[in-house]
């Protein structure tokens, strides 16, 4: 594969998966955003509320993740029947996981949101959001390893029409919901959980129709997506077990540090909540490099062909380097106009703006460790060394340093957020050694 051709392959991927990626996050920025004008203290609860989503949704993204390590290598195989079984594989597996976040936030909320601030309405306002969008555990549950799928199958253009349809569904709710128009009721925090319920179910939805409906390489016999023996379900689940371990301690971590941030004061987590949320939008789209890492890398290995692939990883990298630096840029240029379309006071938006400098000075190191650990390690099913390097460095630094700067020394929150990033720069120096030893390369489908 020339330059031109890699080049064209990245961005058929890419693109589509940073779109649906922007698409997505945007769900919960509009939210945050039409939330803000209620007040900061309706912000800080949805946001709170969101907290438990992100564990789930990482929990589910993580297992899936772990078996796209297989679905691009059947796919560079040419293997369609096993692709099924492990999608059927990973529904079953995912939709259980989902029942449980459902049951404990339909029958606990109070108690969950406790967790994240003593502020009583805070928590007043969060029990409501959570209740009322608990049903989104089970869609997500669903909707993930569908999508999955069709991206690790180079079908990236469906996902994202797909997240475009419910983007606009949930503005249309959100806007009539949260604000009561046009003889809707005006249910604000809930109205916001029940415009996104919406969105979900549509999303849902049109998943079924082109998976199953129309025609697919993924379509098939029932019976063929619920084939899997014993030991192929080991073989899953050995490598799946440490990107879900990866991806729901990553999300605790990063959960576990939003609580250290939320006893600073409510100013500084509605500013931290704002900054976060758009943060995530643009790592969300510069990590569909990471997707197609995994896509191409992981079918080459599937064809046997190991010194493309690698020829391919080292081409990826170097454009981190480039996308990372240039993202960087942009929310340093950017970030000061983008604040503005959130409600926040004068000093919250002074944070807001400290918090988008420190992230945009780390773009480039965020870039390459998240292509190394959810792209390149895990399309050679080297899960259990990314999961190792990522968990045992967040938790031993940015987790310990997030409490002690914000409870013990009474830091300022741009403070306490630079002092964790001493855990990306331990963590690209590991990660970059481990690639270049080349024992993250393995032909994972032999024998399935």
């Amino acid at each position: 594969m020339d330059n031109r051709q890699f080049y064209r392959k990245v961005a058929m991927i890419a693109v589509p998966v940073a779109l649906q990626g922007l698409i997505s996050s945007s769900l919960t920025l509009l939210d945050n955003m039409m939330v803000s004008s209620l007040s900061e203290t309706a912000l800080s609860a949805v946001n709170i509320g969101v907290q438990l989503f992100n564990i789930q949704w990482m929990m589910i993204f993580g297992f899936c993740t772990g078996g796209s390590t297989f679905l691009t290598q059947f796919w560079g195989a040419g293997d369609t029947k096993s692709i099924r079984k492990v999608m059927g594989f990973a529904s079953v597996n995912t939709f259980g996981l989902s029942l449980l976040f459902f049951l404990l936030t339909s029958f606990f909320p109070r108690q969950i949101i406790t967790l994240y601030t003593a502020d009583p309405l805070t928590i007043e306002l969060g029990v409501d959001y959570l209740k009322t969008a608990s049903v989104n555990f089970l869609l997500i549950g669903l909707i993930q390893p569908m999508s999955t799928s069709l991206r690790t199958t180079q079908q990236t253009r469906i996902p994202m029409y797909i997240s475009a349809g419910a983007f606009v569904t949930d503005v249309v709710f959100n806007y009539l919901l949260i604000f009561g128009k046009f003889g809707f009721p005006r249910l604000e925090v809930k109205g916001a959980a029940l415009a996104t319920v919406i969105a979900r179910i549509f999303e849902f939805t049109m998943m079924l129709i082109m998976v199953f409906i129309r025609k697919n390489p993924l379509k098939g016999p029932l019976r063929e997506f619920f084939a899997f023996d014993k030991s192929f379900a080991v073989r899953v689940y050995k490598n799946s077990m440490f990107t879900t371990l990866n991806e729901t301690l990553w999300s605790g971590a990063n959960s576990a540090m939003a609580a250290a941030y939320g006893h600073i004061n409510t100013v500084s987590y509605a500013a931290y909540s704002a900054a976060h949320i758009v943060m995530g939008i643009f790592l969300m789209c510069m990590f569909s490099l990471g997707d197609a890492s995994l896509i191409l890398v992981g079918a080459k290995i599937g064809e046997g062909k190991r010194s493309e692939a690698l020829d391919i990883a080292k081409k990826l990298l170097r454009l981190c380097v480039i996308f990372g630096i240039a993202a960087g840029v942009m929310i340093g240029v950017f970030s000061r106009f983008i604040i503005k379309l959130f409600t926040l006071s004068p000093e919250g938006y002074a944070i807001a703006q400290q918090l988008f400098y420190i992230n945009a000075v780390f773009c480039p190191i965020y870039l390459i460790n998240g292509v190394l650990v959810s792209g390149l390690l895990r399309a050679g099913g080297d899960t259990r060394f990314a999961a190792l390097t990522e968990i045992l460095i967040m938790w031993l630094t940015s987790v310990p340093l997030a409490f002690i700067g914000a409870m013990w020394l009474k830091l300022p929150i741009a403070a306490v957020v630079l002092m964790t990033q001493v855990e990306s720069v331990i963590k690209i120096f590991i990660l970059v050694r481990r690639f270049r030893s080349g024992k993250w390369l393995n032909y994972m489908i032999e024998g399935m």
